[in-house]
């Protein structure tokens, strides 16, 4: 099996985003405003697009959002080589932090990555989150 991450438009990213995330939302509840303004990746094995994530910046900081990896890929390394590319990418772009609002059962993957929880838990719809981040050394 081969694998390759590269660079795709946002609305490569919606269909992936919609599925494994918001499944029971409209289609357009995955579009952000700001896609046009990130930078998005995605993660094909065999030539089938089967994790994404998107990468916006706020000054040094970036921000990782709709990261998301078909359910039949999950808990395989996919999601952790497209991760490991967003924090190397992100670096190269000049970011010194990155930071994500993550569902709080995902936080111990995030904590494998060096992120820390910040804040308390808050709520989007019905699903709990905390915000993760990670400082890059300089």
């Amino acid at each position: 099996m081969t694998w390759v991450i590269e660079q795709i438009s946002p609305a490569t990213t919606w269909h992936l985003r919609h599925h494994v995330l918001w499944p029971d939302k409209p289609y357009d509840y995955v579009q952000l405003p700001e896609d046009n303004d990130g930078y998005h990746w995605g993660l094909y094995q065999n030539h089938q697009l089967i994790s994404v994530i998107s990468l916006f910046f706020d000054g040094k900081e970036a921000r990782f959002r709709k990261f998301a990896t078909a359910k039949t890929h999950q808990r395989k390394g996919f999601g952790s080589l497209l991760l490991n590319h967003v924090f190397d990418e992100a670096q190269k772009l000049g970011a010194t932090s990155i930071w994500c609002d993550a569902r709080e059962n995902a936080t111990e993957f995030y904590t494998k990555f060096g992120m820390k929880q910040e804040g308390i838990v808050f709520f989007k719809t019905d699903i709990p989150y905390i915000k993760m981040k990670k400082e890059f050394k300089q």
